[in-house]
């Protein structure tokens, strides 16, 4: 069990983007389609964060043409190619699974006043 825990923390990226649960984030996906490769951007609310290690996943929720979108990202896969915080969010939960339920101004978070 040691050895695939070494193995594990070798294969981690070294630079892990700061973010938190509440914030507005812009994700930079590689996508591959066919022989030609792509990077497109996922923009949406950070609602959860899971595991620990290698195996860390974060979730991101936004609003598209009225449909609610989420996608869940490995933190440390070599197809997220950057993270970057567009707003910090206030929050006092751990999971924004609420969020689900709720309806137009009632599903912000508010911002943090730094």
């Amino acid at each position: 069990m040691d050895a695939i825990k070494l193995i594990s923390q070798d294969s981690l990226k070294d630079e892990v983007p700061q973010f938190s649960i509440g914030d507005t984030v812009r994700v930079d996906v590689n996508i591959r389609e066919g022989e030609r490769e792509r990077i497109q951007q996922f923009e949406g609310t950070v609602i959860a964060r899971k595991g620990s290690g290698s195996s860390e996943t974060f979730t991101v929720r936004r609003v598209s043409y009225g449909v609610g979108v989420e996608r869940v990202f490995p933190l440390h896969s070599p197809n997220v190619k950057n993270v970057q915080v567009v707003r910090k969010g206030r929050v006092r939960r751990a999971k924004l699974y609420y969020l689900r339920d709720r309806v137009g101004k009632a599903a912000k978070v508010k911002s943090a006043i730094r």
